[in-house]
């Protein structure tokens, strides 16, 4: 006996038989509650080290040029180097900013400037000249305010690697810097902000402080003058109150002088106030004596009066 067929729905119909589909198993609920956790995690976790990075200056954040106050500082560096500032220009053009620039918040969105002057006033100048929006802001490090102190040792700091201060430029940071209040003496000064340097450097620029302070509203390019002409200064202003006097009087004499000009009447007015050796009174009479020394005599007296001055020149121009 033939064995019957038994005939599907599929077959009835003629459809091919379908297979049916395999469920995707549901993940567990706790699985989600435990991924979402560790992602919250994670996020935390990095606000929380952006958050330090900022708090502790080391996030490199956009501010824009007009927000940053250069004058925060007394500045350190009195002349820019026009090759250098161009050299700069031409690097951030070409590699844009690659070191930030330092400052503290001053609250209103606004920011003193610690460190970075240079970048800065190059970002400045390439807004002027371009106008691109690219050179509208400035890549900087906002470092927690700890006192106008610490702000002024890491200025310091920084432009001793980078930058080649005069002894004079120094001597006159740690003078302004006391005469503002932030130490109490410019030797104190010099003493905290060049703390790192060796004993012999600082005491040359304590050396530059009485240059500083007794010649320099006089001079017009101080940062030029070079160290051993500045000491040999310091040591003739210590030892001769006349000198900052003649000096400065001297210097009233030229006030179209350069650098190389200013220096020469430095120079100069050095080696006139220099000792020139002991001195020999020869008293020639009671109200009458003559002082030599090396180079030059000296009448001394009641008896110099003007008829005996004009016999003097009279008798010296016929020699």
């Amino acid at each position: 006996m033939a064995k019957r067929k038994r005939l599907t729905s599929a077959a009835l119909t003629g459809m091919a038989p379908v297979t049916p589909k395999t469920a995707t198993p549901r993940r567990a609920p706790i699985a989600h509650v435990a991924g979402d956790a560790a992602a919250t995690a994670a996020l935390q976790d990095l606000a929380g080290e952006m958050q330090t990075a900022r708090a502790t200056g080391r996030l490199v954040q956009a501010l824009p040029l007009q927000a940053i106050a250069a004058d925060h500082l007394i500045r350190d560096r009195l002349v820019q180097d026009d090759a250098e500032m161009a050299a700069l220009k031409a690097s951030l053009v070409a590699r844009g900013q690659q070191t930030p620039v330092e400052v503290v918040e001053l609250g209103d969105e606004t920011y003193g400037l610690i460190s970075g002057h240079r970048r800065l006033s190059a970002l400045q100048g390439l807004f002027e000249e371009t106008g691109e929006a690219r050179f509208a802001q400035v890549l900087a490090l906002i470092k927690p305010l700890e006192g106008a102190a610490a702000s002024y040792t890491a200025m310091v700091e920084e432009n001793e690697i980078r930058a080649n201060l005069s002894f004079y430029e120094r001597a006159r940071l740690a003078a302004e810097a006391a005469r503002i209040g932030v130490y109490p003496t410019p030797a104190r000064a010099v003493a905290a902000l060049f703390a790192n340097a060796p004993a012999a450097k600082r005491s040359k620029i304590a050396s530059f402080l009485r240059v500083h302070a007794d010649l320099g509203p006089a001079l017009a390019f101080p940062a030029a003058i070079p160290e051993k002409l500045g000491l040999a200064l310091s040591k003739a202003l210590q030892a001769d109150a006349g000198f900052a006097p003649r000096l400065k009087a001297a210097l009233r004499r030229a006030p179209d002088r350069d650098a190389e000009q200013e220096r020469m009447i430095l120079e100069r007015s050095l080696k006139s106030s220099a000792p020139k050796g002991p001195t020999e009174v020869r008293q020639l009479r009671a109200d009458l004596a003559l002082h030599v020394g090396r180079g030059q005599v000296t009448v001394k007296g009641a008896g110099v009066t003007p008829e005996l001055i004009a016999q003097l020149e009279q008798w010296l121009a016929r020699r």
